[in-house]
């Protein structure tokens, strides 16, 4: 029962929450994509840090001032940096961000294809069964002994 409601028991006080429910959903959401700054991996929706509070507020009058939502990001961003953001924006300043994982993935699908690729060079050269002809002769009078005893 308490993990059914765990979701929306968030650290924001009730003194914080608009009349607008319009508004105080479009607060909360905003809330949602900016880090608090103390705790660094949660939201600012989520923490009880004091820093986390005042930037709920902030949000708060942003929005009760007419700003967009976009403005009320942009705000937060100037003055906190980009560090704010729990998703970054996609910029020159994070392309390494966005494309490391790819970039990364197709190094490993390279190095998967050279090593299949080296592995089978070696096979074929060694004769298509990977084996020296010592190792070739030992199997052969296993798979013969195998065979008389069956």
């Amino acid at each position: 029962m308490m993990l059914a409601f765990a979701g929306q028991a968030a650290a924001v006080n009730p003194d914080e929450v608009l009349d607008d429910p319009a508004l105080e959903a479009r607060a909360r959401e905003l809330s949602l994509d900016l880090r608090c700054l103390v705790c660094q991996n949660q939201s600012i929706d989520d923490s009880n840090a004091e820093l986390a509070r005042d930037l709920r507020l902030l949000v708060r009058e942003r929005l009760v001032a007419g700003d967009s939502d976009e403005d009320v990001i942009n705000y937060v961003v100037s003055r906190y940096g980009e560090f704010v953001l729990l998703t970054p924006r996609f910029s020159v300043k994070t392309v390494l961000l966005w494309g490391a994982p790819l970039v990364i993935l197709l190094i490993g699908a390279g190095v998967m294809v050279i090593n299949a690729r080296g592995r089978d060079k070696m096979v074929a050269a060694a004769g298509g069964s990977g084996l020296s002809q010592a190792e070739q002769a030992e199997l052969a009078k296993v798979l013969e002994d195998r065979d008389r005893e069956a």
